[in-house]
């Protein structure tokens, strides 16, 4: 503790040296850096806030958001030859699929796709 206190006193002294300066900022910086380091990695942890809220780690980002629970039915007897399911949550026609996934799949690295249910096919 000495050695900073030393670079302190020296550097707001009149006659420090660019040298001093130098031992000073490097010292702030790393200060400053070894700071935002613990703040940000105490954030993630949620030492700050509550419940943290992040847009990218929800499965469902705004389909229905007021309900408690996003349940579709559907009877079969109405599907017809072949219906496709929505299940990445970002499709414009939820519960139907619009191909939204795709660019959930470049954006994001995942591999989803829809769920297809149709009538067997005969041979």
């Amino acid at each position: 503790m000495d050695f900073v206190s030393n670079i302190v006193n020296r550097s707001f002294s009149s006659n420090a040296s660019g040298r001093d300066w130098a031992y000073a900022a490097s010292l702030g910086v790393a200060a400053l850096s070894i700071s935002y380091f613990i703040v940000t990695k105490a954030s993630e942890l949620g030492f700050f806030c509550a419940k943290k809220k992040s847009k990218g780690t929800w499965v469902n980002p705004d389909v229905r958001k007021e309900d408690s629970k996003v349940v579709d039915s559907c009877d079969i007897e109405d599907i017809g030859e072949k219906k496709v399911f929505c299940r990445c949550w970002r499709s414009a026609s939820f519960p139907y699929c619009d191909g939204a996934h795709n660019k959930h799949n470049l954006e994001t690295g995942d591999n989803v796709g829809p769920l297809i249910v149709g009538k067997k096919k005969s041979n």
